[in-house]
């Protein structure tokens, strides 16, 4: 089956990194502008997933939503989410860390499309 979403080897140390300070720790990509288009991280304990908001999956074992109304806009890609260093969202766990998460997208094929939709994933 083809993943919703994958993380980077970069993305992967990060969020390793995060869950050692912080545990348990979900990413929300909630659209917008400037940093609400940036996979944010928060501490699974501190964030309430809205129930409009959709699981894409998991990346290093943590939990990717994107938030209700964006997904229309996303639900035919694959997100890809990287770390670089930087200065990312002020609320978001990796700001202090001088790294950013970053996210990408593709389309997925014609038949990742229908392998998605036989298998009730969109």
């Amino acid at each position: 089956m083809v993943e919703r979403v994958i993380a980077t080897p970069a993305a992967l140390a990060l969020i390793e990194r995060l869950v050692a300070k912080h545990g348990p720790v979900l990413f929300i990509q909630s659209g917008g502008c400037c940093d609400g288009s940036a996979p944010n991280c928060f501490a699974r304990a501190e964030f309430a997933v809205a129930p409009t908001d959709v699981l894409l999956g998991e990346v290093g074992g943590s939990p990717v939503y994107v938030g209700g109304s964006h997904y229309e806009y996303v639900k035919h890609t694959q997100l890809i989410i990287d770390a670089r260093p930087g200065v990312g969202d002020n609320f978001s766990l990796e700001g202090p860390e001088g790294m950013a998460f970053h996210a990408s997208s593709r389309l997925f094929t014609d038949d990742e499309w229908a392998e998605l939709q036989a298998a009730g994933q969109v």
